[in-house]
């Protein structure tokens, strides 16, 4: 659609030249509708989906044995996310064999994420989800262990966060998942619904708007799946924008706006 205002509209303000320019200005405009904003090429999205869930799978192991130990709890949380996710016996076995590698002491989870990068690097949604998930589950036993902390700080890394910006990420995640079963409106409820939407108290209600939005962006189904993001993982991103709706429902009644 863009791709024929452009044409049109190029050609009577600039001619045959300007046309040229508004037919590729509109191509990239329907691509990015069509795609995400890092979407490239559609073709690409097999493999991305594919190097998403190894790297998923790996780094799971890997957090999961990073404190000396794998939890009951860390476990039972990977076999539910498989469960969640529908897989086929073949592709649950595959998953398992995943996580034992990177749960192995001596792996190198380096190349793991060379690799991810050189597919998925250019996507950010996909490092959002990919990184998001891992805080979550580092969680499931209540709290970061040093090692599963130092860990996590070093795949924010290799994702392109700064230790500042990943720490924002973790302080929101750790709040968002407040609101999993609902909350109470309390005093402490809307403390942590600020810190979920990554903004204070003294924030403006436009800044609170920005913020909400951006958040919300980065879980858009059509936006995730554009970048690569398996379809079988909305759910979970869904679940995410749950929490961070919440939130934001909560301090729009507190301000009525």
């Amino acid at each position: 659609m863009f791709k024929l205002i452009g044409f049109i509209a190029g050609y009577y303000a600039f001619g045959l030249f300007g046309a040229l320019l508004g037919l590729l200005i509109g191509f990239v405009i329907d691509r990015m509708r069509a795609y995400g904003s890092g979407g490239i090429n559609p073709l690409q999205n097999p493999l991305r989906q594919t190097v998403f869930l190894e790297t998923m799978f790996i780094s799971m192991g890997k957090l999961a044995k990073a404190d000396g130990q794998i939890s009951a709890e860390e476990i039972a949380h990977t076999e539910a996310f498989m469960k969640k996710l529908g897989m086929t016996e073949e592709h649950r076995l595959r998953a398992i064999d995943l996580f034992k590698q990177g749960a192995v002491p001596a792996f190198d989870i380096g190349p793991t994420y060379d690799r991810f990068m050189a597919i998925c690097g250019q996507t950010s949604q996909l490092k959002h989800v990919l990184l998001v998930y891992l805080v979550v589950m580092a969680l499931t036993d209540g709290h970061f262990h040093p090692q599963e902390e130092a860990l996590l700080t070093t795949i924010a890394s290799r994702l392109g966060y700064d230790e500042a910006a990943f720490r924002h990420l973790m302080e929101m995640v750790l709040n968002q998942s407040h609101f999993g079963g609902g909350k109470p409106h309390t005093a402490a409820a809307l403390d942590d619904a600020y810190k979920a939407l990554g903004v204070t108290k003294e924030s403006t209600d436009q800044e609170i708007k920005r913020a909400y939005r951006k958040l919300m962006s980065q879980y858009h189904p059509d936006k995730l799946i554009g970048q690569g993001l398996p379809k079988d993982m909305i759910d979970v991103a869904t679940e995410k924008a749950k929490e961070i709706q919440l939130a934001h429902d909560l301090i729009q009644k507190t301000r009525n706006i």
